[in-house]
C-alpha cells in the first residue's frame, strides 16, 4: 500500500483572539483544549508546527475588567504582560499532558527589521522545530511601541511563515473564509484564490473590541506569503477537526495559492520584514526592466516620490497605474530621488554634486512582487 504524501510538512498556525476567549472575553480552556488537541494530531502525524497566538491582551483586559481594547499603549501593554504568562500557562498545560515541550517567542518588528536580529529569531525556531519543540509565538506587546509593533498577529504569522520556510500559513479566524457577493446579491464563500488583487475589495477592517486586523490584514498576510511560495488558507477555527481537514485537502476555508517563483532567505527579508518608509512611481520602461530582465531600478525611469526616507530605507515601487511590483533598498533618500527623478545616470553628479551609487536600488536589494 502506497503511503498518501502529506500536503504540508511544516506549517504556521494563526489563531485569532475569538477563537480562544468566550462571550466574556476570558480564555477559554475549553476552546484552547480543543485546538491543543488538533494540534497533538498533526505533531503525531509529523507535521511541525509553530503557533502564532492571539489572545493575551484579551485576558489581560478581562483581569483588568476592561470590555474594550485600550487606545493607550501603556494599558495596553499592561494588559499584554499580565495576559501573556497566563496565555501560555493554559497552552504549556494541555501539551504537558501530552508530553509535548513547549517554547514561548515574543517578537517586534525590531527583532525581524535587523537582520541579525531576525537571523537569530529564525535559527532559534528552527532549533524548536528540529528538537519537536512547539514554538508559540506572540508579538511582545510589554515593550512594542506605535513604531515597532507589527499591530496584529497576522502580519506577524507571515512574517514567521516566511523565515521558518513553512509550506503554509493556516489562519484561523471565525468566518468559514473570504466572502464575496453573487449574481443574486447573497454572500458566498471563495474557495480558491489565484490573484489576491481580484479579491482584496472583499475584506474589511475589524469589527471586534478585542483585536485589531479582520479580514483585510487577513489577506495582507496571504500575500505576504504567496508571493515568496508560500500557500495560505483562511478557515473557521471553531469548525471541529478543521486543521485535519485542511492539511487532507479537503474543501474548507478559503485556499490562497502560492506562487511559483520562490524567494531565497534574504529576498524574503527584504521583502516582509521592514517597514515601507516611501514609493517610488516607475515608467513602462522601467517596470518592464525590474520585472522582465532583472535590471536595477535607475533614476532615469522614476516619475514620482513620496514619502520620508534616508539611505538604506525600504521602498515600494509601483507602475504608473498604481500596481505593485519591487521592494528594495534605497541608496538614496527621498529628497535627492526627487531631484535627480528622469536623469540619466550620468548626470546625477551634477545635479547632486556627487554621486554614490549609478543605481537607486541594485537589483540585489531588490524583490520583484
Amino acid at each position: 500500500m502506497i503511503k498518501k504524501k502529506k500536503l504540508f510538512k511544516r506549517v504556521v498556525i494563526k489563531v485569532g483572539t475569538k477563537i480562544i476567549t468566550s462571550k466574556d472575553s476570558c480564555l477559554d480552556k475549553r476552546e484552547v483544549g480543543l485546538l491543543c488537541a488538533q494540534i497533538i494530531k498533526l505533531l503525531k502525524s509529523g507535521v511541525e508546527v509553530v503557533l502564532v497566538s492571539s489572545g493575551a491582551i484579551a485576558e489581560g483586559m478581562s483581569q483588568l475588567q476592561l470590555t474594550r481594547r485600550p487606545k493607550t499603549l501603556r494599558i495596553l501593554q499592561a494588559a499584554a504582560a499580565i495576559g501573556q504568562s497566563r496565555l501560555m500557562k493554559i497552552y504549556d498545560n494541555f501539551f504537558h499532558k501530552k508530553k509535548i515541550v513547549t517554547a514561548q517567542v515574543l517578537l517586534t518588528r525590531a527583532d525581524l527589521s535587523n537582520r541579525q536580529r531576525y537571523l537569530n529569531a529564525k535559527n532559534t525556531i528552527i532549533t524548536l522545530l528540529e528538537r519537536d519543540i512547539l514554538p508559540i509565538i506572540n508579538e511582545n506587546d510589554t515593550v512594542s511601541t506605535d513604531e515597532i509593533k507589527f499591530g496584529d498577529n497576522d502580519q506577524l504569522s507571515a512574517m514567521v511563515a516566511n523565515f521558518v520556510s513553512a509550506q503554509a500559513l493556516i489562519i484561523l479566524t471565525d468566518v468559514d473564509g473570504l466572502y464575496c457577493l453573487n449574481s443574486e446579491g447573497k454572500q458566498e464563500k471563495i474557495d480558491i484564490v489565484e490573484e489576491i488583487g481580484r479579491v482584496e475589495h472583499h475584506a474589511v477592517g475589524a469589527s471586534c473590541e478585542l483585536s485589531v486586523g479582520g479580514m483585510k490584514t487577513k489577506l495582507e498576510a496571504a500575500r505576504m506569503v504567496t508571493s515568496s511560495g508560500i500557500t495560505c488558507i483562511i478557515a473557521n477555527g471553531k469548525k471541529a477537526d478543521i486543521l485535519s481537514d485542511i492539511l487532507k485537502g479537503k474543501n474548507v476555508g478559503t485556499f490562497f495559492k502560492a506562487k511559483k517563483v520562490k524567494l531565497n532567505d534574504r529576498k524574503k527579508w527584504i521583502a516582509f520584514s521592514k517597514k515601507i518608509k516611501g514609493k517610488l512611481v516607475v515608467d513602462k520602461g522601467a517596470a518592464q526592466a525590474l520585472c522582465e530582465h532583472g535590471r536595477s531600478l535607475l533614476s532615469a525611469g522614476i516619475i514620482n516620490v513620496s514619502g520620508s526616507f534616508a539611505y538604506g530605507d525600504l521602498v515600494l515601487i509601483v507602475s504608473e497605474s498604481g500596481k505593485e511590483l519591487a521592494r528594495g533598498f534605497t541608496n538614496y533618500a527621498a529628497k535627492e530621488i526627487d531631484r535627480i527623478r528622469g536623469l540619466k545616470t550620468s548626470e546625477i553628479e551634477k545635479e547632486l554634486g556627487s554621486k554614490y551609487y549609478d543605481e537607486i536600488i541594485h537589483r540585489d536589494n531588490l524583490v520583484i512582487l
